[in-house]
């Protein structure tokens, strides 16, 4: 099986969009809206493949800017976050950290 980036084919597929959002410089072209209405959110994806998406962008802030806190949370949230494997902490804060960015008040 041929893996990219430690993706299956398989989970390769589950990305694949049938339109080239690159130009011919291989930048990014303007998205439209009805790139926009393709799109489907993070969370719809299997977990597996979140996470493995999550690893690659793993940047958690080194441990100098970090607080060791306890916050009570739901067990489903948990093992939600366990079942992702070694690294659960720094995707709960990555979780946290986007959440804040999306939330802003503006």
């Amino acid at each position: 099986m041929n893996e990219i980036y430690g993706l299956s084919a398989e989970e390769l597929e589950e990305l694949k969009d049938t339109e080239d959002w690159t130009d011919d410089e291989g930048e990014v072209r303007e998205l439209t809206r009805a790139d926009f209405a393709k799109m489907k959110p993070f969370s719809s994806l299997p977990l597996e493949l979140q996470t493995k998406l999550l690893a690659l962008k793993a940047t958690v802030a080194p441990v100098a800017e970090q607080d060791t806190i306890q916050v009570p949370v739901s067990r489903a949230v948990v093992e939600q976050f366990r079942a992702g494997g070694d690294g659960w902490q720094g995707r709960v804060d990555m979780a946290l950290r986007e959440w804040l960015e999306e939330n802003r008040a503006s």
